[in-house]
């Protein structure tokens, strides 16, 4: 087949033990999923059908083990803030599953940030219009190597979530604390969405989120998952 010009090419994220890296395909957000933080937000958390925004996919910015990304402060925004996320990664096609097999179609879970320039997406939100310009900005969502699952999230159901920025924490909550589950969620979006090996499902944010500044530095860490570092540099 012949295009006018090359296609990109895939966003390929590492995946722990493998050679062979995870090619993103959809990039699906879950919105306001811990209760504390629907509150910070300015929202009745109780318990309502979940709602979801997509980033590209090509705002993935895998972010190796170890390593330290420099993520440039992004470009139309005065207030930039962090959402420290247990992303699902999905590895098995699916619609209308349901929930008690929801977790067969998880390839496996990382650390993902859903950066956000927040003052954009407020000014949306107020206008009613949609949140795309604050959320789905070039490298938005940064995130660790995905680590396999074999269909049960054992420890990982329960496990701290937490972010510091220069060693300070900001968020810190648990993984139970999701108003709608891992399992819940795959179901939900399936009933609107037939899902795709590649697709991520970043599941929400606990309370505690913030603004960045150039130089600031960012460690989000879930347990079992291992950390992701990401230094914010000067203005684009």
């Amino acid at each position: 087949m012949d295009f006018v010009f090359a296609p990109s090419p895939p966003v390929g994220v590492p995946v722990v033990g493998r050679d062979a890296q995870f090619p993103v395909h959809r990039v699906y957000c879950v919105g306001r999923n811990y209760a504390a933080h629907a509150r910070e937000m300015g929202f009745d958390p109780d318990r309502e059908p979940p709602f979801f925004f997509c980033k590209p996919a090509d705002a993935v910015v895998p972010v190796a083990q170890g390593q330290t990304l420099d993520s440039p402060y992004p470009a139309m925004t005065q207030n930039l803030h962090h959402e420290i996320e247990l992303v699902a990664a999905i590895g098995k096609a699916g619609r209308d599953i349901p929930e008690e097999k929801a977790l067969e179609h998880v390839f496996g879970y990382a650390v993902g940030l859903d950066m956000t320039r927040r003052d954009l997406q407020l000014d949306m939100r107020k206008a009613g219009r949609p949140w795309e310009i604050g959320k789905a900005y070039d490298a938005s969502a940064p995130m660790g190597p995905i680590h396999p699952a074999a269909g049960d999230m054992g420890a990982l159901a329960q496990a701290r979530i937490a972010l510091t920025v220069n060693g300070e924490t900001r968020q810190d909550s648990s993984i139970a604390q999701l108003i709608w589950s891992v399992p819940e969620t795959i179901a939900y979006l399936s009933r609107y969405f037939e899902l795709q090996p590649g697709d991520l499902i970043f599941t929400g944010t606990p309370e505690g989120v913030g603004a960045v500044v150039p130089g600031d530095l960012m460690e989000g860490r879930i347990d079992a998952l291992g950390s992701l570092k990401v230094r914010i540099t000067t203005k684009e």
